[in-house]
């Protein structure tokens, strides 16, 4: 393993792989994607029943791989970047999960939303493990040339862990169709083949599926919709509030304003702007595309990071990135039903807050995993060389969401759980069950 003097170092794991699991390593001022996962799977442990004696498994990534990866840079130069891909669960089948290009990307993260995965597929009944990887980079820093040699350089690295039957890359933050392409291609080339199921989130020319960028969002949507049916609330003349407008937020946002949804406050890491009187999801688009902020749209006004999360609205959709709602912002949430659009935006603490004030909140394992639905069913269209109708893949991604979500709300009601404990126990189940049918080889 080598490490570049030109990037920070990584950040240590929480603990060695003998006591992960130990609360007392969680640290209480931050604790950080893979802690909030630990503490997640410490909660639900006590309604495990007798698969509780394999837990151990679910606190144990299956592998992680930490990568050198250098490039030749346009000016000559050599550049050394980080890059990361976990294994987290694959009992139920093979790996699956995004690769995200960002200055912030740590191992600890890695391992989380790889973790997550594992739960996500197993909550919606997807048959993936979990998966994740990343590179530690600002992909804005770089031409599009470096981009795409940084690209085919990780691919090259991890190559033999991921494959159709192995493990199944898809976009993540700062990814998209594009990088999804190249990583398509070097797997083929080193491969001797055109394997266009390695990846999903691909091109439609190279075997993508038709719905899959607004999916994550439809699932947002779908998921939320079922919430306010359950709680007597129409979606027409409601309100939502939206942190992040990247694919996740835009999709989620017009299908809301669709059904007659107010959009009232959208933040992103560039400002916050409010209209009482609903703001229109494409004229914010088309705003933020010329501007780069959603700032100064005309008709709203500015907000701060704190009056942000006192909108008032029925719904409050955290889009972005991890530890958004804590204990510090968890009291001044004035929404009826938080979704969570990003993974992890709310920390464990703040969902016991959250749920002493009577606020439902929709875990991100259900309420984005419409995403790697669809990439699902690229996946087995992929395998198939059959391809579907973008109005099949949404009626196919409406009916699996509100089934899991009403299977999920079925069991949080029979046990007196949160929605999330809920989730926890149906996916814990399912992974744990098959460990155990599986058995140890050798």
């Amino acid at each position: 393993m080598l490490i570049s003097p030109t990037v920070s170092p990584p950040q240590p794991m929480l603990a060695d792989m003998n006591t992960y699991a130990a609360p007392s390593y969680l640290a209480p001022e931050r604790l950080g994607p893979w802690a909030i996962y630990l503490e997640q799977i410490e909660r639900v442990r006590p309604w495990l029943g007798a698969l509780g004696e394999l837990a151990e498994t679910l606190i144990r990534p299956k592998r992680v791989l930490m990568v050198d990866v250098p490039i030749r840079m346009d000016d000559g130069r050599m550049a050394h970047f980080e890059g990361y891909r976990v294994h987290h669960n694959t009992a139920r089948g093979p790996g699956k999960g995004g690769v995200r290009f960002h200055p912030g990307v740590t191992l600890p993260e890695v391992m989380a939303l790889a973790a997550w995965m594992s739960i996500k597929n197993a909550a919606v009944n997807v048959p993936f493990g979990g998966a994740k990887g990343g590179v530690r980079v600002d992909p804005h820093a770089l031409s599009l040339s470096e981009l795409e040699r940084l690209t085919r350089r990780y691919t090259s690295e991890i190559g033999f862990m991921i494959g159709p039957d192995r493990d199944i890359p898809a976009p993540d933050v700062n990814t998209n169709e594009q990088i999804m392409a190249w990583m398509m291609d070097t797997w083929s080339m080193n491969a001797g083949h055109t394997a266009t199921g390695v990846v999903t989130g691909k091109p439609l020319a190279l075997g993508g599926s038709l719905g899959r960028r607004d999916a994550t969002g439809r699932g947002v949507f779908v998921t939320a919709r079922e919430a306010a049916r359950q709680c007597n609330i129409a979606l027409a003349g409601s309100r939502c509030a939206i942190q992040g407008f990247g694919n996740v937020g835009y999709a989620a946002a017009r299908l809301f304003h669709q059904h007659g949804c107010k959009l009232v406050a959208v933040q992103t890491s560039k400002g916050a702007v409010f209209n009482g009187a609903g703001i229109d999801p494409e004229k914010l688009y088309d705003h933020i595309k010329r501007s780069g902020t959603v700032s100064g749209l005309p008709g709203t006004d500015a907000l701060s990071s704190d009056e942000f999360w006192r909108t008032d609205a029925e719904f409050l959709i955290p889009a972005a990135l991890e530890e958004q709602i804590t204990r510090a912002n968890a009291g001044n949430v004035r929404a009826k039903i938080i979704v969570e659009g990003a993974n992890g935006p709310v920390t464990p603490e703040a969902d016991d807050i959250l749920n002493e004030r009577g606020v439902l909140v929709i875990p991100d394992v259900l309420a984005n995993a419409g995403g790697v639905t669809v990439s699902y069913f690229e996946w087995v269209q992929d395998f198939s060389s059959f391809f579907w109708s973008e109005q099949e893949i949404n009626a196919r991604l409406d009916r699996l969401m509100t089934e899991a979500y009403a299977a999920i709300a079925a069991v949080a009601a029979n046990r007196g759980t949160s929605l999330r404990t809920a989730a926890y126990i149906v996916a814990c189940e399912r992974i744990l069950q098959a460990r155990q049918l599986r058995g140890l080889y050798p």
